[in-house]
């Protein structure tokens, strides 16, 4: 029997270490995302979830 891992990607409330915009990415974003207001990668892609680089408020929904 082959166990398989179940991944929950999600959406998630994230805000900006620069300029304190919040704004919501996905967890699993397949490229980077940039911050809409300073332009700073708040997520860079890992070949799986995403590295998030700004401060997780909450899930989104």
């Amino acid at each position: 029997m082959q166990v398989v891992k179940l991944r929950n990607p999600r959406f998630l409330r994230v805000r900006c270490n620069d300029c304190s915009n919040e704004q919501i990415v996905y967890s699993h974003a397949s490229s980077a995302v940039k911050c809409v207001v300073c332009s700073k990668t708040l997520a860079v892609p890992r070949g799986g979830k995403a590295e998030i680089r700004a401060t997780i408020i909450g899930v989104a929904w």
